[in-house]
């Protein structure tokens, strides 16, 4: 059977499925497909030539280089096809973004053939996907005298692969779509149980929201043509939870514009708001693609006469609409004046979603052809030995004389690039960063990889220092989803020069290690800066910011970000930590006072800098993930000389263990990153570089003191589903004490898992195992307990010590590495199942509670449906809690009584946190 005949039978069963046929990208099926094309009378023919032309992924994948090969034929006259003109071949080899069709127009543009070379530079003038095996050869022939490179870089230098585009309009007329009231969760655009799907951007796209919500927009667009929906968060956030490309991705689909005539279901453009803003990540997402993120500000606080804000009965600000943006709602967006208007009011200044250099994205259809034209046009000026053309908006640099640096400001000090000599730059700056660390993972490395193939891009930047594509999201059941898709990433990833959780070649023993766990360890410099495929990419050495797909895509191929140097709220400790407390209480504790002293949350998309100190880096990692849940864009742990060695000689033992399981490459990247934490370790010790610190006299957004000693119980983050106002639900900000539930509050499931926890909490479950057991006698489970390590170099670790025995002895289910879960599990028994290392029912793509259930978990997220949907019973809840709050929940069935809860937790050490000794500044 043929791999058309297989294709085409995919194609059937697609249609059935309310499908088009799926893109190309296996060269051999495109092979097949021209030599149909160039049979005269093939039955298949004309399908053929609608498959080549619209239907053919670009880039660098393997069809998009038989797509190039084919029409530099036709070009040359080699093949004749009626319908592809040899100018037809040229505008298709414009569309193609890069790798073989910039190979392929180089090759004619300096051929022999003058006529041929002038239409393909006049093509190449519009590309900007170039790397350096494409200017080396435009070097070279610029250097032997090639009339034809020199009038390329003349265009070059001058960015009209820029400036001969058209401008972005001047008014844009949209029309509202309410999506959902509150903040609105990444997962309604793309939700996590749909993880498998999301390369397929068609089938994908057939999850955002609901079947209604897209036939809504669908007849707004039907009513208002000429007119783009936009997408609205009412009286919430957009965006929250993750960066989500594939949120995006869909919102564009349905709602943008189509990027090429020739490249289907890839569309960019689209346009977000939301009353409270775009969540940081997700906004760095739509600027990927070309689009718009507004700050409505349609709700706003009432305030008295004394200028305080009027509160509830519950205790929260009453909100006053100052315009509607219903759904249907025809309004304007002024790009020049950078306002909103319905018809000619003004509503709101928009200048934040309208700053130069988002202007540019807009205008360029997406921030990737801004930041390879600015290399390009650089490239281009230095060969030619002449000064670039002043075309793109000019870096942002904000220097304020006499005032210290913050610790994200002297990060982003030491690792700018191309800013103005001599000149130091405070938050506000624009900034283009040398990136140290990239982390991809599972579910969204098939949409990275794309990225890379569409991108042109065939191999790592040399300035990364590592990288590493993980397998954790896809951990909990080896289905035929995770079958097809995660070998062939991993492949791809680790061919690309990641390291990679999967051995293509079997070598090693598969990892699902937690991504964020991992590049933890992999950050071996606290002033590195960090970029990964997940919102909790925030470690606890150096800053670290969650990415999309492109973003990661983007920093691996140049190792390079681009982004403003955020302000920073300043975050230190006082008083001493209850003995029954556990460090979960004191993240969840900081939110709550937080959020009582300002009233606003003043971590929302600035960089948090704690001043945790006397934490190591595992144990630190509980406070800086959970910055995520407080809508913070990063996290900065300012830690004790000491404690970040000790830091560091853990990272290295677990670096070293991966090259001893034969993880390392032949460029020996994991020795490297041992070479590096050694100079570290030695700069720290010999005072050369001490641990990183603020300056003394460094500018916050806002400083805030956590107070320990009022912390006395254990506090859960509750979803509050059935709160009278939708738009409080499902948020991280409702924090409640355990005596709240009255230890009467049923609990239907336990998870303790996710990048939340570390080795002290498994061993906090044993402990606690063997105190009940001692206590009376047995142990009995009234609710299910699932517990899934974060990586497997801590389940050695526990088997040495001897805790992995006791959680054995207690448990009903150990997964097999051997025999892996073939099925997602769909009922549970009361019990404690040992699952296999990795995200489990954090992620909400494999495993599920059971509908309806209440769950207390030790992971991160508690939106409506992601580790368990509502049932026709009861809304599903996740509420979030420390580990020994989750194990003793699971075994009474209930949330625990605070007498029941302290003589569980008697005689273990919870925690070793307290104050640092000393103010850490530099």
């Amino acid at each position: 059977m043929s791999l058309y005949s297989d294709y085409t039978k995919e194609i059937e069963e697609r249609k059935a499925q309310g499908l088009s046929p799926k893109p190309i990208d296996d060269g051999e099926l495109l092979s097949e497909i021209i030599g149909q094309i160039k049979t005269e009378g093939h039955p298949d023919r004309d399908d053929s030539l609608k498959f080549l032309i619209y239907n053919t992924l670009p880039g660098t994948t393997s069809a998009a280089g038989e797509k190039a090969k084919f029409l530099k034929e036709i070009i040359l006259g080699e093949s004749v096809v009626e319908e592809i003109s040899p100018t037809f071949a040229f505008e298709l080899l414009s569309h193609m973004k890069g790798g073989p069709s910039v190979e392929v127009l180089l090759d004619l543009a300096l051929g022999e053939d003058a006529a041929i070379a002038q239409e393909a530079a006049a093509v190449l003038k519009t590309q900007v996907f170039l790397y350096e095996a494409d200017t080396d050869r435009l070097k070279a022939a610029f250097a032997e005298g090639n009339p034809v490179a020199s009038d390329i870089l003349e265009s070059y230098a001058k960015a009209e692969f820029f400036t001969k585009l058209p401008d972005v309009a001047e008014k844009i007329d949209v029309v509202t779509y309410i999506a959902a009231e509150g903040d609105i969760s990444t997962d309604l655009l793309s939700p996590g149980n749909q993880a498998h799907s999301r390369s397929d951007r068609e089938l994908h796209g057939k999850c955002m929201i609901s079947e209604a919500a897209q036939k809504e927009i669908q007849e707004l667009q039907a009513a208002h043509p000429g007119k783009s929906v936009m997408l609205i968060a009412e009286k919430g956030t957009m965006g929250v939870g993750s960066s989500r490309m594939s949120g995006v991705n869909n919102v564009a689909l349905w709602t943008g514009k189509q990027a090429s005539p020739y490249v289907p279901f890839v569309n960019i453009a689209p346009i977000v708001a939301g009353t409270n803003g775009i969540s940081p990540i997700f906004l760095t997402t739509v600027g990927v693609t070309g689009g718009i993120g507004i700050d409505l500000k349609n709700w706003v606080k009432e305030f008295d006469a004394d200028g305080k804000p009027v509160l509830d009965d519950k205790g929260d600000p009453i909100l006053k609409q100052t315009y509607s943006v219903e759904t249907g709602t025809v309004l304007t967006i002024n790009t020049k004046e950078k306002k909103l208007y319905n018809g000619d009011k003004e509503l709101v200044d928009i200048s934040s979603a309208l700053t130069p250099q988002k202007v540019e994205f807009i205008k360029a259809g997406g921030s990737y052809a801004i930041v390879f034209g600015k290399k390009l046009q650089s490239f281009a000026a230095s060969t030619l030995g002449v000064e670039a053309t002043p075309v793109f908006a000019p870096s942002k640099e904000v220097s304020n004389p006499g005032q210290g640096l913050t610790a994200v400001e002297k990060i982003f000090n030491k690792n700018a690039v191309g800013t103005t000599k001599g000149t130091v730059l405070h938050a506000g700056s624009d900034v283009r960063v040398k990136v140290n660390i990239v982390g991809s993972q599972d579910t969204t490395g098939l949409m990275t990889s794309q990225e890379l193939e569409a991108m042109a891009a065939t191999v790592i930047s040399p300035t990364v220092d590592g990288a590493y594509q993980s397998g954790c999201h896809t951990a909990s059941v080896w289905d035929k989803k995770a079958q097809a898709n995660i070998p062939r990433l991993m492949k791809f990833m680790n061919s690309f020069g990641l390291i990679t959780a999967r051995d293509p070649k079997g070598v090693y023993h598969s990892m699902t290690d937690v991504i964020h766990k991992v590049l933890n360890d992999l950050t071996v410099d606290d002033w590195a800066i960090i970029i990964g495929g997940d919102s909790h990419t925030r470690m606890s050495k150096g800053v670290a910011f969650g990415a999309d797909s492109g973003t990661v895509a983007l920093a691996l191929a140049t190792g390079e970000a681009t982004m403003p140097i955020p302000e920073s709220v300043k975050v230190t400790f006082k008083g001493d930590l209850k003995d029954h407390m556990d460090f979960r209480d004191v993240v969840h504790a900081t939110q709550a006072q937080m959020l009582k002293k300002f009233g606003d949350n003043v971590f929302q998309g600035r960089v948090i800098e704690v001043h945790i100190g006397t934490l190591p880096a595992d144990q630190a990692f509980t406070f800086t993930d959970w910055t995520a849940e407080m809508k913070a864009k990063a996290s900065i742990c300012i830690s004790e000389n000491e404690t970040l060695i000790e830091s560091l000689e853990i990272a290295k033992n677990r670096i070293q263990i991966m090259i001893e399981k034969g993880m390392d490459n032949d460029a020996q990247v994991l020795q490297g990153l041992i070479d590096k934490a050694n100079q570290r370790i030695a700069e720290i010790r010999s005072g050369e570089k001490p641990a990183l610190t603020p300056d003394e006299s460094a500018k916050y957004f806002a400083e805030f003191v956590v107070d320990l000693d009022i912390i006395d119980e254990p506090m859960i983050a509750d979803p509050d589903v059935n709160n009278e106002d939708v738009s409080k639900r499902y948020t991280h900000d409702t924090i409640r004490e355990v005596s709240y539930y009255g230890g009467d509050k049923k609990v239907d499931l336990g998870f303790v898992g996710s990048c939340m926890v570390h080795k002290g909490d498994l061993k906090i479950v044993a402990q606690m195992l063997k105190n009940l057991e001692k206590e009376s006698g047995k142990v009995e489970f009234h609710a299910p307990l699932v517990v899934a390590a974060p990586t497997y170099n801590i389940i050695d670790e526990l088997k040495e010590e001897g805790d992995w025995n006791i959680l054995q002895k207690y448990s009903g289910f150990e997964f097999n590495d051997d025999a892996p879960k073939g099925s997602a599990r769909t009922e549970y028994e009361n019990m404690m199942y040992l699952e296999r290392p990795g995200c489990n029912l954090c992620m909400g793509n494999q495993e599920k509670a059971a509908r309806g259930d209440t769950v207390m978990a030790t992971s991160t997220r508690l939106f409506q449906g992601r580790v368990v949907e509502d049932s026709d019973r009861k809304k599903g809840e996740s509420l979030l809690a420390s580990t020994p709050v989750v194990v003793l929940s699971a075994i009474l069935g209930r949330i625990p009584n605070m007498e029941e809860y302290k003589t569980a937790v008697e005689g273990i050490n919870l925690t070793k946190f307290a104050p640092p000794r000393e103010r850490l500044v530099g």
